[in-house]
């Protein structure tokens, strides 16, 4: 049993189908992916490992957002469903999903019509990681090979933006476009512990953020009580600025 890695994990990954002894359309759950981590590699975090898999699946669409390399070599896998993959068939399997080939990830009527919010929800999420000292000045994100706190895997489901603070502690951020109600408590403080029990170590802290255009009264009751949740509400505002166009006549 390897204790450092002397490979990065998307070229480990590779070692795990040989390991495996994967074949074209033999499935392996995401669980067997982490076992053979644990028993091999035992200090990638699961979320790592999860991670990877959706970087090396071709058909995912949050591969996106994790860096996946351009010249195919990250083009390993296929997504069945949401705990189980097999390996990439080309030819035979549609073309990878890349920068070049973007998905949509919303309909079209999913569009929220007021001016004053976001179109869409990762429209929010794309903002706010790349500003998210507006929320607290330390805040960064999460990033560890290649891999970004921005729909980061947690179980088969995703969080908006996974941060970590000036204190190095985990801070999980969920984010509403319009209204947030007290529903959202229970996905978010579900995210907590598994970032808890899987990600972060026994020193570091585990918090809670929950952005929306309105925080509901119900919102505010439910959080009350728990000091590791924040609660935001986000304005937008326009400005313009007149630009001299240089014709004098």
């Amino acid at each position: 049993m390897a204790t450092l890695n002397e490979k990065p994990v998307r070229l480990l990954m590779q070692d795990m189908i040989g390991s495996m002894g994967l074949v074209p359309g033999q499935a392996f759950t995401r669980e067997q992916a982490v076992q053979w981590f644990e028993e091999h590699y035992p200090s990638v975090k699961q979320g790592t490992v999860t991670a990877h898999l959706i970087r090396l699946s071709t058909n995912a669409p949050s591969r996106l957002q994790y860096s996946a390399k351009a010249d195919g070599s990250d083009d390993r896998f296929f997504k069945l469903n949401s705990s189980q993959f097999r390996l990439y068939e080309p030819g035979v399997d549609p073309a990878p999903i890349s920068s070049a080939t973007p998905v949509d990830e919303e309909p079209p009527e999913a569009k929220v019509e007021s001016s004053d919010e976001f179109a869409y929800e990762h429209d929010l999420r794309d903002y706010l990681a790349r500003n998210l000292h507006i929320i607290e000045p330390s805040l960064k994100l999460y990033s560890e090979e290649g891999i970004t706190g921005v729909e980061f895997p947690v179980g088969g489901r995703f969080i908006d933006i996974l941060a970590i603070d000036g204190s190095g502690g985990y801070v999980v951020i969920e984010l509403k476009v319009s209204k947030g109600y007290d529903r959202v408590v229970g996905q978010l403080l579900r995210y907590m512990g598994w970032i808890k029990k899987n990600q972060a170590e026994s020193n570091q802290a585990v918090r809670g953020v929950i952005i929306a255009k309105e925080i509901s009264t119900d919102l505010v009751l439910a959080c009350s009580g728990l000091s590791a949740v924040s609660l935001f509400e986000y304005s937008l505002s326009v400005s313009v600025k007149r630009v001299d166009s240089g014709d004098d006549a």
